[in-house]
């Protein structure tokens, strides 16, 4: 008998995590999560975009425009800065998956913490200014950014 040939890649189950993160988000246009990774293939942060600790989500605006205090812009956290902020050990040279390309606020983040290589998804707001300046930041910096494309499209959480 041979082992199987249908499972997933590495950076697929990395990716399957920050996915499976962002089914938390309670924000209704946008779920994003991400998942940290050292250089042993170790988690060691996962992280959804959502309200800080203690500021309920029932009360909070989800709004995406309009009067920026009556929208989620001001009080959300991103998917990249609650993982690194969940994490549990040093983040350098580790790597970050995300399912969306990360806004120039958290590539400051990702840049600090050491964090040396991002995969994401979807690159949807790659010609808006603050991606283009994550991109900046990343290129001066030295963190490498690729977009993974994954072998299986889709992966089944089957409960027996």
């Amino acid at each position: 008998m041979t082992k199987r040939k249908d499972y997933i890649s590495w950076d697929e189950y990395f990716m399957g995590v920050a996915v499976l993160s962002s089914m938390r988000s309670k924000d209704p246009n946008t779920q994003v999560g991400a998942c940290i990774v050292n250089e042993e293939k170790k988690i060691v942060g996962v992280g959804y975009n959502g309200l800080p600790t203690g500021v309920s989500d029932d009360d909070a605006p989800w709004e995406r425009d309009g009067e920026w205090l009556k929208t989620k812009y001001p009080y959300v956290c991103h998917a990249e800065l609650n993982a690194i902020l969940n994490s549990t050990s040093k983040l350098k040279g580790c790597r970050i998956y995300v399912g969306l390309f990360p806004c120039n606020e958290c590539a400051k983040a990702i840049i600090q913490a050491g964090i040396r290589e991002v995969v994401y998804l979807s690159d949807k707001y790659a010609e808006e200014e603050n991606t283009r300046a994550s991109k900046w930041l990343f290129d001066q910096s030295g963190v490498r950014y690729r977009r993974l494309i994954p072998a299986h499209s889709t992966l089944l959480l089957e409960l027996s």
